[in-house]
């Protein structure tokens, strides 16, 4: 019996082995020339490619014709500003639409997928930093579905229309563990999603209002792209990753892998998608994703012709979308629910933003924080001086905006000129090729200098160190361009210049992502903080030799938080703590000294009563002048908003404010904010009790679109604070 179990075991394993199978696929850059990150194509009789553009000047979305020849001939571009989201959903209301949402306004879109023309809709705004979106239609109802995912978030829409407008309707919110940034849908409805070097997550589909269970798949398979190829004996996953597509049944089994060529020093970005009809060069369909090679990027594409066939793959080239899965339909939503909800025997499963027993009523969060009133389901029309879903952020404007200095701007740092404050300088980092470096501002936001360094990211100030001779002001980043900390000596007008030693290199295979500085008021000396993605911090001594070459010496390492993402960092050095912002999961504090406790104290988390979203980027630190009061301020990415603390243990929560237009100036809003920084100085009468400076992704401009570069805002302290609160830190 033994050794039957045994030949049978091995029998499996060989047939298993002859099971997977290898393809090839050669790809061509069919749509090249811009920075896109998803695909999806629409059905019809003459499909469509559609690809999101993430860059700034021409950000929204592109659509192509697909054709034998390449490039594709593009049908439409619409600059809706940066989003990485587009899909394309079938048969609404009798025609195919696009959806987008724009990453500056977070305002869903809809466009006809062959006129291109905006179709009317409700004008559905969904707050927050969305990565991928996938798209489900119910096999039961033949409803369609798009479920939105962000910063650990996962929101899903009924979406439905007619001839004339489209509706979007939230069903429901819910959590998941990760930034899920690539999704596929199994046509039973299994929803399966991945992000950045996690592993493979699912959960099932359904037209309920209940949040639905999340399941891990996989730890080991790795993901860039996601799609599924409908075939008539079963779905199969497609999985992209480095220069090849793994193939998987519906059982997660692996069936083979094609090998992608054509495109040199290929890198996928994602956005995997099928075209599965045969047209004209495509017999057998085709398959394309966002790439970056040698020489371009955009979205590639490639023939599917013959690489299912050595899969042992048929071809399903009747598939289409289009299709009602269903052939007796029958909707869970009616007129019982008003239409705005789910229908169960015995009651009502409202979506989001209705209620009553017939889902006849709207409601708002937090009926709008007492600052507004409720004008749709959960739409809060806000007062003035009041904004965000539920009119409970303080709305405050820029009283500037820094000049454009290259395009991929990051975190500010101000330097307050010791006789001068009116002279104070923004030094600020750029991390794209356009820009690299630092640059310097005026209190007006004009661009006084620019000096090249290796992509630095967190910059902060360091004032009055002792370098051989000579006390002087130092800026100091960490730099990812060449892995290292690098400082330059800021001068009695607040410009850059080199500074000997100022290049200080890291541990091999050691990559910097953030940084701060602390100087310990027990012993005046200075210490550097640096972080790398998988939060590990590294906390250098900075000394000078008698010739005031700078040096640094390693005197303590730790994991910050759970471990998960970090980047921004601040010190209170009267206090002695650090605090740092772990990405997904909230802020945590830590003793400074180099013989500090390696063990941390969270003191606010994604998710708690003070509604800090992920992501948590810059962190800054406004302190009284004199005693522990003052304030802790944290950019979270996902709201585009700024939470603000108090200094003093236990940090009690205090407000938050985002940054809305200012109409009068011609100042955008801000947007995807990322590094942050703040003073209590009076500075001038501009800024009389302080500035609050923030970086601004998606630059907006007056006449329409979005700027090539990103801006810095600066803000009055007194305008984000109120008066009161700024005149207590006693400046």
């Amino acid at each position: 019996m033994r050794s039957f179990t045994t030949f049978l075991a091995w029998a499996t394993a060989v047939i298993s082995f002859v099971a997977a199978r290898d393809a090839n696929i050669t790809l061509v850059p069919a749509a090249p020339g811009f920075d896109g990150d998803n695909t999806a194509f629409v059905y019809g009789k003459s499909p469509l490619l559609v690809a999101n553009d993430g860059s700034a000047a021409d950000g929204g979305f592109r659509t192509f014709a697909v054709s034998k020849s390449t490039p594709f001939k593009q049908t439409s571009l619409q600059k809706t500003g940066r989003s990485k989201i587009v899909v394309a959903v079938h048969d609404i209301g009798d025609r195919n639409v696009i959806v987008s949402i724009p990453a500056p306004d977070s305002l869903i879109r809809v466009f006809d997928a062959e006129s291109g023309k905006k179709v009317k809709s409700n004008d559905k705004k969904q707050l927050g930093d969305w990565s991928s979106a996938c798209v489900w239609r119910s096999q039961k109802s033949g409803e369609s579905y798009i479920f939105l995912f962000g910063k650990k978030t996962v929101v899903q829409f009924l979406i439905r229309g007619d001839k004339k407008e489209v509706e979007i309707l939230e069903v429901q919110t819910f959590p998941v563990s990760i930034e899920g940034e690539i999704c596929t849908v199994f046509s039973n409805g299994q929803v399966f999603f991945s992000g950045d070097d996690q592993p493979l997550y699912s959960f099932q589909a359904s037209e309920s209002t209940t949040a639905p269970e999340i399941k891990t798949v996989s730890k080991e398979i790795e993901v860039a792209g996601l799609a599924t190829y409908y075939s008539n004996s079963g779905d199969y996953m497609f999985v992209a990753h480095d220069e090849v597509i793994d193939v998987y049944d519906d059982k997660i089994k692996q069936r083979g892998s094609i090998a992608l060529s054509g495109i040199s020093k290929l890198s996928i970005k994602g956005g995997l998608s099928f075209l599965q009809s045969s047209v004209n060069g495509y017999p057998s369909g085709a398959v394309a994703f966002a790439f970056k090679g040698a020489d371009d990027e955009g979205a590639a594409v490639g023939s599917l012709e013959g690489a299912l066939a050595s899969l042992d793959i048929k071809a399903n080239t009747k598939y289409s979308p289009e299709n009602k899965p269903c052939k007796h339909c029958e909707s869970v939503i009616s007129d019982k629910c008003s239409n705005n909800g789910f229908t169960s025997r015995k009651n009502c499963s409202c979506f989001a933003g209705f209620t009553g027993l017939d889902c006849a009523k709207t409601t708002c969060e937090n009926d709008c924080s007492g600052h507004g009133k409720c004008d749709g389901p959960n739409v809060c029309k806000c007062k003035d001086g009041w904004t965000g879903p539920d009119c409970s952020f303080v709305a405050v404007k820029a009283k500037y905006e820094t000049e454009a200095n290259g395009g991929d701007g990051d975190d500010p740092a101000i330097w307050i000129h010791p006789t001068r404050p009116d002279q104070s300088r923004i030094i600020t980092t750029t991390k794209s090729e356009d820009g690299e470096g630092f640059g310097v501002f005026d209190l007006q936001g004009k661009l006084l200098q620019h000096l090249t360094a290796q992509e630095p990211n967190n910059v902060d100030i360091i004032y009055n160190f002792t370098a051989g001779s000579r006390r002087v002001d130092l800026a100091y980043a960490a730099c990812r361009g060449d892995n290292t900390l690098c400082l330059v000596e800021v001068n009695s007008t607040g410009l850059l210049s080199p500074i000997s030693g100022g290049i200080q290199s890291l541990p091999t295979d050691y990559e910097p992502y953030g940084s701060c500085t602390y100087r310990s008021e027990k012993t005046t000396k200075q210490y550097l903080f640096v972080n790398n993605k998988k939060a590990e911090y590294l906390q250098y001594e900075l000394t000078a030799t008698a010739n005031g070459t700078l040096q640094t010496a390693l005197v303590r390492n730790f994991t910050g938080g759970s471990g998960g993402q970090v980047e921004g960092c601040v010190a209170d050095e009267g206090a002695g703590y650090i605090f740092l912002g772990e990405e997904p999961l909230g802020i945590w504090r830590y003793e400074a000294e180099p013989t500090g406790s390696n063990t941390g104290v969270q003191i606010a988390k994604v998710g708690d009563a003070s509604g800090l979203h992920a992501d948590v980027e810059g962190i800054t630190l406004v302190p009284a002048k004199s005693g522990p009061g003052g304030y802790i301020m944290v950019s979270s990415q996902g709201i585009s908003a700024y939470l603000v603390y108090e200094r003093a243990p236990p940090h009690s929560y205090v407000e938050t404010f985002t940054i809305v237009d200012n109409e009068k100036k011609g100042i955008d809003h801000v947007s995807n904010t990322d590094g942050i920084a703040a003073v209590g100085n009076a500075l001038n009468k501009d800024f009389p009790r302080g500035l609050f400076v923030t970086h601004d992704d998606a630059n907006e401009l007056v006449g329409g679109g979005t700027g090539e570069s990103a801006s810095f805002k600066l803000v009055s302290l007194v305008d984000v604070l109120g008066e009161e609160r700024a005149r207590k830190l006693g400046y």
